[in-house]
């Protein structure tokens, strides 16, 4: 993975807060998971609608997306990261909306397979050795 791609950053994400309180903006949330710059290209979609954007962090309850397509706090969909290093893109079977902000999203993760869980576990310890 090329490490001008990836890089760590001080600031941490609390998937508990932000399961209790949806509304939480990215300023006023409280983190406690590790989380990871990235430049990954992400695809979401339910039902027939589709959208693509650009994955700016990582950690292993969600992320940040930024997209022309606009997210609407609250909606629920699949989700695919497409990791260099990875044969497959990551898939995330349920991913939720908890916070819009401008052409950026953030989503927490609801639902993943154990195995790709597993995959995204390993992809940020090698992450955090970097």
């Amino acid at each position: 993975m090329a490490a001008h791609a990836l890089k760590k950053i001080a600031s941490f994400l609390n998937t508990d807060a932000q399961t209790e309180n949806p509304g939480t903006s990215p300023s006023e949330e409280r983190r406690m998971q590790p989380r990871f710059t990235t430049q990954f290209r992400s695809t979401f979609s339910k039902n027939q609608e589709e959208g693509q954007g650009r994955t700016l962090d990582l950690s292993i309850g969600g992320c940040k997306i930024e997209s022309e397509t606009m997210a609407r706090q609250g909606a629920k969909f699949e989700c695919r990261l497409h990791i260099p290093d990875l044969d497959w893109p990551l898939r995330i079977d349920e991913a939720t909306v908890r916070w819009v902000e401008g052409k950026t999203f953030g989503l927490a993760f609801t639902r993943m397979r154990p195995e790709e869980k597993l995959k995204l576990k390993q992809l940020l310890d090698r992450l955090e050795e970097e």
